[in-house]
């Protein structure tokens, strides 16, 4: 709860902070960063796998436990039926020799019990039913038990550098969301500044739309213009009027879905750094990159090459099954009743020391086979990030190449835009002159509208492949953390 109010006023910070200041590209990508709920997640999913490479450690050490029971039993222990009696011996010096007590009849010879067939003892030493009985009705036992792994067939080395890999694949995946997350913060921050652009200029339209209009309606009262140009005009104004609406309304939208990117209340008024759009040309034409840098920067293929990692270590698992296992187990156990000076009714116990060895022999090919695949699933990620690498290489130049069209398609904009305004000073100096029509003003304002919408159009999109090349060749600037 209380995590999650410090979080509200985080926000709330955040978005107060907004008002009333310009906000720079950066800044919307640490707020992006910061605030994004997928990154929150994988951030925790680090913190986790940091905890399961300190548990994995943990399996070199040796692990002490207690185990305590407590039994009631109905009956007690009667080891006799009835009182035992048991024959006697004397000592006979003549022979140094110990001879049975039993009873001859008067030929010298031994008798039997006719029902039994034993000899029948002239002395017995009797053993009461109630000495061999032992109250067992309460039972208590417990023990403290130290395990000692010694060679576990590598299992708990590859345990180690999974959880170690694992770590690793975490990080990369939170730091190609990152990455996913800043570009989506450029292009909703350059979506606005393209629309505030066009705002701009679809006021300047209406002013250019509005001033004709003027000066139609005063050629119509002073009877040098039709009724037809008059209408004509005023269906542009109204056109252009309509145009600016619509510009203002997805500024407003675009504006809410940068804020909401950037964690803020959708209805935080944010002014951007760049709405005053500044020249393309201050970013590089030529690109220099290495694509062994590339594939070394991408974190994409990190995650891959860490499953790599993973996938083999998973195979030594698989090979620790068919080795043998040796362990050192020392343990202290006591109950009560206790049989170790006989039996008593009160707690002992002792300590115990041995060792443990498991060799597997003989399961059919099971452990072998499962090996083998384990060695099959590293081969399939390999051959996986061969893939992806090469696809990467084809995305690299396809970013380049669209990169470099967009400063073309600035420059032939830049010209058109040049030309398109000549044209409309052209056109508003026949009309005034009364060479040219209201119908000729109008297809020249609106060639310099298109001209003007296509600069704009080219110049975000330099900054939008600009900042999609960072993203595929793997040097787009963010926050990390880990």
């Amino acid at each position: 709860m209380r995590k999650g109010l410090v979080t509200t006023f985080a926000l709330l910070g955040a978005a107060s902070a907004c008002l009333g200041q310009t906000v720079s590209l950066d800044s919307c990508r640490n707020m992006a960063v910061r605030n994004n709920k997928a990154i929150r997640m994988a951030d925790e999913s680090i913190v986790g796998a940091g905890y399961r490479k300190k548990a994995a450690f943990a399996a070199y050490l040796p692990g002490i436990d207690f185990s305590g029971t407590y039994m009631y039993n109905q009956r007690q222990i009667e080891l006799l039926g009835s009182d035992a009696m048991l024959p006697t011996m004397k000592f006979d010096p003549a022979t140094g020799k110990y001879n049975p007590n039993i009873l001859v009849g008067p030929d010298g010879i031994p008798v039997k019990n006719p029902e039994t067939g034993q000899y029948i003892p002239t002395e017995v030493a009797v053993i009461p039913k109630e000495a061999m009985a032992f109250d067992t009705h309460n039972v208590f036992a417990g023990a403290f038990t130290l395990t000692q792994p010694v060679y576990m067939g590598g299992r708990i080395r590859a345990l180690n550098q999974i959880t170690k890999y694992a770590e690793k694949l975490a990080v990369s995946m939170r730091n190609s969301a990152v990455q996913d997350v800043v570009y989506a913060v450029d292009e909703a921050y350059w979506r606005v500044v393209s629309l505030k652009e066009k705002k701009r200029l679809a006021r300047s339209f209406v002013g250019l739309v509005d001033s004709l209009r003027f000066n139609v309606g005063a050629m119509l009262k002073a009877g040098v213009a039709t009724r037809s140009d008059s209408l004509q005009v005023e269906v542009k104004y109204n056109e252009a009027c309509m145009a600016l609406t619509k510009v203002d309304n997805g500024l407003t939208l675009s504006r809410m879905a940068l804020a909401q990117i950037c964690g803020l209340p959708v209805d935080t008024q944010m002014e951007l750094a760049d709405e005053e759009l500044n020249s393309a040309d201050r970013l590089p034409r030529e690109l220099t990159y290495n694509m062994n840098d590339v594939y070394a920067n991408r974190q994409d293929l990190n995650a891959l090459r860490h499953g790599i990692d993973i996938a083999k270590q998973k195979a030594k698992l698989e090979l620790g099954n068919m080795l043998p296992k040796v362990g050192i187990v020392g343990a202290y156990s006591f109950s009560n009743p206790n049989v170790i000076h006989g039996f008593e009714k009160r707690f002992g116990g002792g300590f115990s020391v041995g060792a443990a060895v498991t060799i597997p022999l003989w399961h059919w090919g099971g452990k072998y086979n499962q090996y083998k695949a384990a060695q099959s699933t590293a081969k399939v990620a390999e051959l996986a990030l061969a893939d992806a690498e090469e696809k990467v290489e084809l995305q690299v130049s396809q970013a380049k190449f669209s990169y470099q069209e967009a400063f073309k398609t600035y420059e032939m904009t830049m010209s058109n835009m040049r030309a398109a305004t000549e044209n409309l000073r052209n056109a508003e100096i026949g009309f005034r002159e009364g060479v040219l029509t209201a119908d000729d003003v109008i297809g020249a304002q609106t060639a310099w509208l298109k001209a003007n919408s296509e600069r704009i159009d080219a110049e975000i999109g330099i900054r939008l492949c600009n900042a999609y090349l960072s993203k595929v060749l793997g040097t787009m600037a963010y926050n990390q953390n880990f």
